[in-house]
């Protein structure tokens, strides 16, 4: 089969890293990249050589012969992009956040439902390699059944620098990292039947919320919380963003620990052993295991586009991560438990 020609629509901070990732995945080739500041999209062309460069998205799509889109531009746009792919019959790769709330996530999978195509959304962190090392483990069943779990990213890093548009979101934390670590919780242990979620903004200069607790009842039965935190405070224990778990089961338990280590615990003894990503010279070593996992994401993707496999992170399936998304600003604001 020929290689599959795409455009990306958008040129932001994380746009060099989804394009750079695609030099990895055989059988994909961007051939246009549109930016509403043309500047940015002809500076990524150039570094990239990517051929066609727009700074009218329309003309774009009317223009390129497409076998589909990578959309990734802040998600006040996912929607309009979406709508415009789908009415040209174009499959569509979509960034996280799917869209800005959980109605106008619905309303984008409805409109490529109605048009024949599909909508795959870029979740990259449940492709993380220690993350697929933990799944693995967990499904050999060698602690038992899980009961209990704890998910964390505490993290000193100072994301801002690279994306200041962040302190003036209402939704900060939760939208921006938690909805990855609620995607990565669904794909380790399954589905969510409560949750109750209180959120603090620690630092002034921030409109939405900076550190945030969850606490889930999975349908399962098992208990899991959630501890996320980039308030910049000084005395975190990371400088770099990484996942840290720790399972619980009825024969041991496992954990996924900082720089990459993966241990367990049975009657046996302990076993450990690190799974660092893979290291690419375009990556920030600060987020080396997310950015690593783009690469993974993008082929598993282009394997459902292509006919090759199934994606695992569809619309349908990013939506109940968005659902829990929803429910935990829910309970955030009434501090009542939620169902779903």
């Amino acid at each position: 089969m020929d290689d599959l020609r795409f455009a990306v629509l958008g040129a932001g901070f994380w746009a060099q890293f989804q394009v750079a990732a695609w030099q990895h995945v055989p059988g994909a080739v961007p051939v246009a990249i549109y930016n509403r500041t043309r500047g940015k999209a002809e500076a990524l062309a150039a570094r990239f050589g990517i051929p066609a460069v727009y700074d009218d998205a329309e003309a774009l799509l009317r223009t390129e012969a497409l076998d589909f889109v990578d959309i990734i531009t802040d998600n006040d746009s996912h929607g309009r992009f979406t709508a415009m792919a789908a009415a040209r019959h174009l499959p569509v790769i979509c960034q996280k956040p799917l869209a800005p709330t959980l109605t106008e996530a619905r309303a984008m999978a409805e409109t490529c439902r109605a048009a024949g195509v599909k909508l795959l959304v870029h979740e990259n962190w449940r492709w993380q390699q220690p993350i697929r090392e933990l799944k693995r483990v967990l499904d050999t069943a060698v602690i038992g059944r899980p009961v209990r779990a704890s998910l964390e990213i505490i993290t000193g890093v100072d994301d801002y620098v690279n994306q200041p548009f962040l302190k003036g979101l209402d939704r900060l934390l939760l939208a921006d990292t938690g909805i990855h670590v609620l995607d990565t919780l669904r794909f380790l242990f399954g589905e969510v039947s409560t949750l109750w979620c209180h959120n603090i903004r620690v630092q002034p200069d921030v409109k939405g919320e900076d550190m945030s607790t969850i606490l889930l009842r999975l349908r399962n039965g098992m208990s899991v919380s959630v501890r996320l935190g980039m308030a910049r405070v000084p005395v975190e224990r990371d400088f770099y963003v990484q996942t840290h778990v720790f399972v619980e089961g009825q024969q041991g338990s496992m954990e996924l620990a900082p720089d990459y280590w993966v241990r367990v615990t049975t009657a046996d003894g302990t076993v450990a052993r690190r799974h660092p990503p893979t290291r690419y010279g375009w990556a920030d070593p600060v987020y080396d295991v997310s950015m690593a996992s783009i690469v993974d994401c993008h082929a598993n993707l282009l394997a459902d586009l292509r006919g090759e496999g199934t994606a695992e992170t569809t619309a349908a399936d990013n939506l109940k991560s968005l659902e829990l998304l929803e429910a935990c600003y829910s309970s955030a604001a009434t501090g009542h438990l939620v169902a779903l």
